[in-house]
């Protein structure tokens, strides 16, 4: 087994530098990776901690940053997905529930929590005994997985109960509901922990790197040609076993390599809104069925997200648009059940994300499986898509299965159900003592109960930057439940290399702050350059090009189609650092 490095699963600048040099080296004779992961969405990041804890050398390199793509524009839900019980498929609701357990429970009680629903009932007498019968499986299905659950046991209201849970419902929309639970998590930024556990473990991890072109040997891939995009710089890096693991990409990437059985990965559109949470007054959430798929309104600290759209996108991946039409589809369907109409002016932030579905015979995105699946296409090359956030622990287990398969040597299992997180082990007793951290910090309880629900119990790092500059205590501005400190720890702890990636996935204020992060954008540019060196003209680089992000995704979600968002959403280039 490889030894534990001694930067404690730090992704700052000197770790990336050092990570970079590791990996330049596996050019020479005998120090090739044993499996060299490329995407760091939470499947890649998933597949790195996978491997790094069987003992084998491994490296992952990300072409923008840590869950840049599909991995920070979903529901932030960990669940089941009750309407695959309705399809009969009940192995993927099985897998994911005790997924759903394991991350609540075990592996990320930190960042991941229970959050109640509301299945609202439309039809006296009929509906309740099937619904009920449905929701009674689901949890059974959690308790036999053999795991803890992590949730309540789902309970019936009565029409009521059902709007004394939800005052701002209509008082007709429903005869009664069920609540039930499901889990919750900060997408990006479980998947930056989750490299920074995979880097704690041994594992190489190197962002904005992008694979321009596979190694070969024959017909054999024995590596990758990598840029740094920071610099121009390429170099090679060797490995016994490549695994592709870059989502809605898979296809652009698999056909560097070979066209010959090909898995095809179509891209569904999927948009979220965001509004503050005292537009309408609830306990809980609601799950609401449309004519195409189900609307989930989830409570989201200060604020509630609704979504989410199912339709097929053809256009630029890397930045997917929502359009004007998507945001009155959502705010149609979820002011059907509200007494009080959302409008437009409700609408703080809008995202939009990519699943990544394998292609079949039908022509709807929204009836695609949710099966993942791991291809081995030519020697040396493991391809992993499909499948869905909650299970991604699965299909990075399958991925690395697959590529150990033909490995001379013997391979351990797959142990990373015993591996908890950085900062979930000792989390609850960290909790526990979180008014005495405060009177020892000088930082309010409530704050240090907001940290302690994003670092876990390395929340004292946190505090530590404070304690060398107090001013750091002070909120960024124009988004005040995050405090400086934390802009500077994602650069220096978190991999954070551009502005875009505190306010957009370090931080979640581009979509919770009105002003969608204008007002920070500048702070935080002077935080994060003290951090990596950043000069006055790199600093101003950074702010232009993310104030030009935000208008151009303003722009984008006033076009009436797809095309036309698209269009105004790429007249933003992406940031390119100064030389």
């Amino acid at each position: 087994m490889k030894s534990v490095p001694a930067n404690g699963g730090v992704l700052g600048p000197e770790a990336r530098e050092e990570s970079i040099q590791r990996l330049r080296a596996t050019t020479e004779p005998g120090r090739e990776l044993d499996i060299l992961i490329v995407g760091g969405g939470i499947v890649g990041a998933g597949a790195a901690l996978d491997a790094v804890t069987r003992g084998l050398s491994v490296g992952i390199v990300e072409a923008s940053d840590w869950a840049a793509g599909t991995s920070s524009r979903s529901s932030k839900l960990i669940h089941g997905g009750l309407r695959y019980l309705e399809m009969l498929d009940f192995a993927l609701v099985k897998e994911a529930l005790q997924e759903r357990g394991l991350l609540l429970s075990e592996l990320a009680p930190h960042l991941a929590r229970p959050v109640p629903f509301l299945y609202p009932l439309t039809k006296p007498f009929i509906e309740r005994p099937y619904v009920g019968a449905g929701i009674a499986l689901y949890d059974a299905m959690s308790v036999s997985a053999g795991h803890s659950r992590g949730v309540p046991f789902h309970k019936h209201l009565s029409r009521r109960g059902t709007l004394r849970a939800a005052p701002s419902l209509k008082d007709d929309a429903f005869v009664g509901s069920i609540r039930y639970y499901d889990g919750q998590v900060d997408d990006a930024k479980y998947c930056a922990n989750l490299v920074r556990t995979a880097a704690y473990y041994g594992a190489h991890a190197v962002n904005q790197m992008k694979v321009v072109d596979f190694l070969r040997e024959g017909e054999r891939v024995v590596g990758a040609k990598v840029e740094n995009r920071e610099d121009g710089t390429q170099f090679s890096i060797r490995a016994k076993q490549v695994i592709n693991a870059t989502g809605v990409w898979t296809d652009e990437t698999q056909a560097m390599v070979t066209d010959r059985g090909q898995l095809k990965v179509r891209a569904s559109k999927g948009v979220h809104l965001v509004v503050p949470r005292d537009r309408f007054q609830s306990t809980v959430g609601l799950i609401l069925r449309t004519e195409k798929s189900v609307l989930f309104v989830i409570p989201w600290g200060r604020h509630w997200i609704i979504g989410t759209t199912d339709t097929d996108w053809h256009l630029d991946k890397a930045h997917p648009a929502a359009s004007s039409k998507d945001i009155d589809y959502v705010l149609e369907h979820v002011n059907k059940v509200l007494k009080r109409p959302l409008t437009r002016e409700d609408v703080e932030g809008v995202y939009a994300g990519l699943r990544p579905l394998l292609a079949g015979e039908n022509d709807s995105t929204a009836k695609l499986s949710r099966e993942h699946v791991v291809a081995h296409p030519v020697p040396g090359l493991v391809v992993v898509a499909g499948g869905k956030w909650t299970t991604y622990r699965v299909m990075a287990k399958d991925a690395v299965d697959e590529a150990t398969r033909t490995m001379d040597e013997r391979v351990p299992p797959s142990c990373t159900e015993t591996i908890p997180l950085l900062g979930a082990s000792g989390f609850r007793a960290a909790w526990n003592r979180r008014n005495r951290t405060a009177e020892e910090s000088g930082v309010h309880v409530a704050r240090i109960e907001h940290l302690l629900n994003r670092y876990g119990s390395m929340t004292p790092e946190v505090l530590a930057i404070i304690g060398q500059n107090p001013e750091l205590a002070e909120p960024i501005p124009g988004a005040d439940d995050y405090l400086q400190a934390e802009a500077v720890y994602a650069a220096s702890h978190e991999g954070a290399r551009h502005v875009q990636d505190v306010l957009t996935r370090r931080t979640r204020i581009s979509i919770e702050a009105w002003d969608r992060g204008v007002s920070a954008a500048p702070v935080v540019a002077k935080l994060m350059g003290d951090v990596l060196g950043w000069s006055d003209a790199q600093r101003e680089n950074e702010v232009r090009h993310y104030l030009a992000r935000v208008e151009a995704e303003r722009l984008s979600q006033q076009q009436p189609d797809d095309e036309s968002a698209d269009a105004a959403r790429l007249g933003a280039e992406d940031i390119v650092p100064l030389r």
